[in-house]
């Protein structure tokens, strides 16, 4: 017998036992019913037959289908109630699953799954539980007897024990459990209803998200109509807030053991709550990282401008608009986003409202005051200004959800992420002033146009390195001689930036003085390089100088200095390739310098061409562009005119990697076009 059937052996005289042995047949279930009948009778427990009988077939039915063995019916009744117990002889393993008042800590559908079914005696008992031996398994169910209480009054629980105080005092959370808050709460809201005799129980959590109070734990029936709760609050920190709800008739004892068990709640709710804004701050620490890098990665205003909305909705916000300031002080939408793409226009027309009270009056009120301004409806929301550097460039708004005000947090990460915002939207206007400031002084060390002059072609293609906001060194230029000759420069300053450009203005203004007053190309290379020795900063230049004029017949002649510049490429008229050219010194490195002559005569379509070291070290991998590439390219273009040449060397330089260039590329072509 099992631990429960042995304690009855010692029952007091006024209990009635009957113990009876019956075979594995169907009409086993009748005869206990019998059994259980007649010790009812004698214990004057009528009003309890009716459920006794149903809960006896179900265990006996169950025991005689599933285990097969013969079973022992023990039932006991006295003035308190009646306890049946049905055990079989069906060997299993020892396991003893704990009883309790419904059974709340067994998984009915588990044992139902086990063959027992007892989902009618989890309802109806008072009390059931089960024991595993080693030679079978016995299931028990206590129904209590139904007393009414003196008219007026109110059946009261007896006081808990010391033991049943300690227990209540050790139930803790399951670390590793699913839900552990909430087991926790079911597990001592059903402990402490169970002490002090309550018919029911609820917990109720507010967690401050926005959906209100949530059932968090519940036991027995829901109240009844009109029936007095005992209620206790939480004592938790905001956001959260609850209560503890009990079904219990008044005591001495209910409302401190309420307490007692609702400040224990209490306790882990708020470690949970402390847990939780912990693991929200550092979701909002990534959050703000990975918008601070998304921002960073753009240099474009507009596109910085429009993905600020992108990134609050619908994280922080149900819409969200981005207003910058003109020059003039004028608020003007940029970028706006809804969550509901058909709402968009909703946002866009509330802007346009005018008036004291207007949205744009609110904001114009938050770029001016540089604070926190809130946004009535249609769309409620507030704005923050959009500030970098102490220059106010505008305002963020955003619109909150419709069941969710921002709390203080959430309005300190969006303060947070304008002005992150404002910052890389100034970075970004900084990057195109100095992107147009850098065009604006490249385009002043180009000539606007190249000469038209009649018999010589003359076409030249540049192209700026990859970082638009960087000057590079690399010039060209065309200079009218005294003699009618005209001089062709191709040139390289070491380095990049506004020293490089201020170099190279002065290399190309002194070339263009001192061969304007006639000077030698030997002499005014010698000049130029005591100019940059004294005041290039460091910095050398190469240069390739053509001198071309009218030679016999229909050729031109061309005297070709190099200073530690790339050879040009000849392309004869047949088709034929070839490096021209003997190098010499480059300028500002030397106090003196070598300067070689040669000279090259051009037939009628013929062609050279004059090109910076970024072509030919275009890189893609570890390969480059190369000199040979360049001329085996040039040589099938021999009998076109000068601009296709240097358009198709442009394309083949480009198109030879997928990057954007490291260097400025510069070409320039000189081709003997015969007059027609």
């Amino acid at each position: 017998m099992s631990a429960e059937v042995s304690r009855a052996d010692a029952a007091p005289a006024a209990e009635h036992v009957r113990r009876v042995r019956l075979p594995a047949d169907r009409r086993t279930p009748a005869a206990a019913r019998a059994v259980v009948r007649s010790v009812l009778a004698e214990a004057h427990l009528d009003e309890l037959l009716n459920e006794a009988l149903l809960l006896t077939t179900e265990l006996s039915t169950n025991a005689v289908v599933h285990a097969g063995t013969e079973l022992d019916i023990e039932v006991i009744a006295g003035p308190s109630g009646l306890m049946v117990t049905v055990t079989d002889y069906k060997a299993s393993p020892s396991e003893t699953l704990t009883a309790g008042p419904r059974n709340d800590e067994i998984d009915i559908s588990d044992v139902s799954e086990r063959g027992r079914g007892l989902l009618l005696v989890d309802h109806f008992a008072s009390r059931w539980g089960t024991t595993h031996m080693a030679t079978g398994k016995g299931v028990w169910f206590r129904l209590d007897r139904k007393t009414v209480p003196p008219a007026g009054a109110l059946p009261e629980a007896p006081a808990p024990t010391a033991g049943a105080l300690t227990t209540l005092l050790q139930i803790a959370p399951e670390p590793h459990a699913d839900d552990a808050l909430a087991d926790f709460a079911g597990h001592l809201l059903s402990r402490v209803a169970e002490l002090v005799g309550a018919a029911g129980g609820a917990v109720r959590l507010d967690r401050g998200e926005g959906s209100g109070a949530q059932l968090l734990a519940r036991y027995g029936r829901q109240p009844r109509a009109g029936a007095e709760l005992l209620r206790v609050p939480l004592n938790v920190n905001r956001p959260y807030s609850g209560e503890l709800e009990l079904d219990v008739a008044p005591s001495g004892y209910a409302g401190p053991l309420a307490a007692l068990a609702a400040e224990r709640l209490a306790l882990h709710l708020e470690n949970d709550r402390l847990r939780r804004a912990d693991l929200r701050r550092q979701t909002w620490l990534t959050f703000l990282a990975e918008a601070s890098e998304l921002l960073a990665q753009s240099l474009d205003v507009n596109l910085t401008l429009a993905l600020i909305p992108q990134l609050v909705v619908p994280r922080l916000g149900q819409w969200c608009a981005v207003h910058t300031t003109d020059e003039w002080g004028r608020l003007q939408l940029a970028a706006a986003t809804h969550a509901d793409e058909m709402a968009l226009p909703q946002v866009h027309a509330m802007f346009q409202e005018s008036g004291p009270d207007s949205p744009i009056a609110r904001l114009r009120e938050a770029s001016r005051s540089g604070s926190q301004v809130p946004l009535g409806p249609p769309l409620e929301g507030f704005a923050v200004p959009l500030a970098a550097r102490g220059q106010r460039l505008g305002t963020l708004s955003v619109g909150r959800h419709p069941r969710h005000r921002h709390d203080a947090e959430e309005i300190a990460i969006l303060e947070d992420v304008a002005r992150r915002a404002a910052l890389a939207v100034d970075n970004a206007r900084i990057h195109e002033e100095r992107r147009r400031v850098a065009h604006t002084l490249q385009q002043s060390l180009l000539p606007p146009v190249l000469p038209v002059v009649r018999g010589i072609g003359f076409a030249a293609e540049y192209v700026p390195t990859g970082d638009a906001a960087e000057v590079g060194g690399d010039f060209y230029d065309v200079v009218p001689l005294p003699d009618e000759r005209w001089l062709v420069v191709v040139g390289d300053v070491s380095g990049k930036g506004v020293q490089a450009a201020a170099v190279t203005g002065l290399v190309r203004d002194v070339i263009r003085v001192l061969v304007g007053d006639g000077k030698p190309l030997p002499e005014a290379l010698g000049r130029l390089n005591d100019t940059l020795v004294e005041r290039g900063g460091g910095r050398y230049c190469t240069l390739a100088l053509a001198a071309v004029g009218r030679g016999d017949g229909d050729q031109l002649d061309v005297s070709l200095h190099l200073a530690g510049h790339d050879r040009p490429v000849l392309v004869r008229a047949d088709g034929r390739a070839s490096f021209v050219g003997t190098g010499g010194t480059a300028l500002g490195l030397l106090d003196s310098i070598a300067t070689p002559v040669a000279t090259v005569l051009l037939d009628p379509g013929d062609a050279l061409v004059f090109y910076t070291d970024g072509v030919t070290e275009r890189r893609r991998g570890r390969e480059l562009f190369g000199p040979e590439r360049l001329r085996d390219t040039a040589a099938p273009l021999a009998g076109y005119s000068a601009d296709i040449v240097a358009a198709r060397l442009r394309a083949a330089t480009m198109g030879f990697s997928a990057e954007g260039p490291r260097d400025d590329i510069a070409i320039l072509v000189l081709r003997n076009d015969p007059e027609t």
